[in-house]
């Protein structure tokens, strides 16, 4: 059909009526490859069109590709043709460098973030070129565009939010607006954290070899990225002065504060220090206690208490409590499925505050007996040495502020919890360690001086070790 025609624009609308009742789950093979090429040829309309098709163009891409794990992905991903992608490129910098209604825009970096999904971070810094495209921009400008569009449109969300909370009087919003508005938000979030991750991944040299972002652009990307993070922390301030701790927009924010600080842990550090106390408080609109927020910190936290300022920051309003809850949290039976990595993290924080306890007093509470359990049952899922070792490694830094006696004493604290505290650390000390692998070395190092330092106040600790292990 020839751009403009009738024909085109009524062929159009009729897949409109279609693609919101067209779901990608149970279809056959046949006609996922039917639906992939339908999608080629509404990214060939969203890029080359400057009528309304465009944008019908633009909403039924957005809509398809953003079914989550939808086997269309899949499909996609195995086109043999890469001209698609560059069309939706095109067209994404179409409507971000011309003059269109925000929810437009919106709708276009929707869609990149659901390009970034499918196709990995790099789609953003990857040059896809279309032949005869007077448009075409570099890498270097596209993803400047797509973080500056992002950047716009988060402000002005974090400031509708903000006066629509706590300026309520004064708003006509109503509750969909917000909860759409909420939506949008999370949207754009989800895109500048993959931003992140691509922006990391090219810093350290980890990115494809098609990546050709200049180290400019990286420095102007980072100069952005933290405005826009400095602005997130403002809106949470904002909620911490009104007394707003609940809420799935305050919990994404955290998370793309997290997710920031994960890759540079001091940026920001007056803000996040003031903050921090109150983000491990935040909690999603669904959950009865904070549990993701302090998970979404962890990358951060471990990096942040190598130093004693850190390790001083997270004790001074006790933090680590917070941390030894969330990696219990991912242990609990019928609980959070354990993720290996968000545990190393939560320990590594908390074998970090152990250790340089000198510091500043840590007595032994209740929340440690329950951390020596979960550590147990982590322990317990695997033959990992990397688990096996880091459990026990905390274990031992535990054990030294108590007694056999006082664990006993305790209501849940059982001879047969102890027969398995005494198996892990049986487990440590028989692993046979590489000599290259230090981190694990280091780790049997303060498993056996910390075990000569504990050993008579725990007998049968010291019985088991001394029947299978040498020290």
């Amino acid at each position: 059909m020839s751009d403009g025609s009738r024909c085109l624009e009524l062929s159009t609308h009729l897949l409109q009526l279609l693609v919101h009742k067209l779901r990608a789950d149970n279809m056959s093979v046949e006609n996922l490859q039917g639906m992939a090429s339908m999608v080629t040829s509404l990214a060939m309309l969203f890029g080359v069109l400057h009528t309304a098709v465009k944008f019908e163009s633009l909403h039924m891409l957005a809509t398809l590709l953003s079914q989550k794990e939808s086997p269309l992905h899949d499909a996609l991903r195995s086109m043999p043709s890469t001209i698609w992608k560059s069309h939706i490129r095109g067209g994404i910098i179409d409507v971000l460098q011309n003059r269109v209604v925000s929810s437009e825009k919106l709708q276009a970096l929707l869609l990149a973030e659901c390009m970034m999904s499918i196709l990995g971070e790099n789609w953003l810094s990857e040059d896809h070129k279309i032949l005869d495209n007077k448009n075409a921009i570099s890498v270097d400008k596209f993803v400047l565009l797509v973080l500056q569009s992002a950047r716009v449109e988060v402000a002005v969300l974090l400031n509708e939010l903000a006066f629509s909370k706590y300026e309520s009087s004064k708003s006509s919003q109503t509750d969909d607006a917000i909860i759409q508005k909420q939506r949008n938000l999370a949207i754009l979030f989800s895109l500048i954290e993959r931003i992140i991750k691509m922006i990391s991944d090219a810093s350290s040299g980890e990115g494809e070899p098609s990546q050709t972002i200049c180290e400019k652009t990286i420095m102007q990307v980072i100069t952005g990225l933290n405005e826009t993070i400095s602005l997130v922390l403002d809106f949470l301030q904002d909620a911490k002065d009104h007394g707003q701790r609940k809420g799935d927009d305050l919990l994404a924010a955290v998370r793309i504060v997290g997710s920031y600080l994960a890759e540079t842990p001091y940026a920001c550090q007056e803000k996040t220090g003031h903050l921090l106390e109150f983000i491990f408080s935040i909690e999603g609109q669904d959950e009865s206690s904070p549990f993701y927020s302090v998970r979404f910190m962890l990358p951060m936290l471990s990096q942040i208490t190598t130093t004693a300022d850190g390790c001083r920051t997270l004790v001074s309003f006790g933090g680590y409590k917070a941390v030894i809850d969330c990696l219990i949290k991912m242990t609990e039976e019928n609980g959070m499925m354990i993720d290996d990595g968000s545990m190393f993290l939560a320990c590594d924080t908390i074998i970090n505050i152990m250790s340089n306890r000198k510091n500043y007093p840590i007595q032994m509470e209740p929340c440690f007996i329950r951390l020596l359990q979960a550590l147990i049952t982590w322990a317990g899922t695997t033959d990992a040495s990397s688990v096996i070792m880091t459990a026990s490694s905390l274990c031992t830094m535990v054990m030294e502020l108590t007694s056999e006696e006082f664990l006993l004493s305790f209501s849940g604290f059982d001879p047969k919890t102890l027969g398995s505290l005494s198996d892990l650390i049986v487990r440590s000390l028989r692993q046979d360690i590489p000599d290259e692998d230090r981190e694990q070395l280091n780790q049997k190092q303060i498993i056996a001086s910390g075990y000569r330092r504990w050993a008579d106040r725990f007998p049968s600790v010291r019985n088991v070790v001394h029947q299978h292990a040498s020290v």
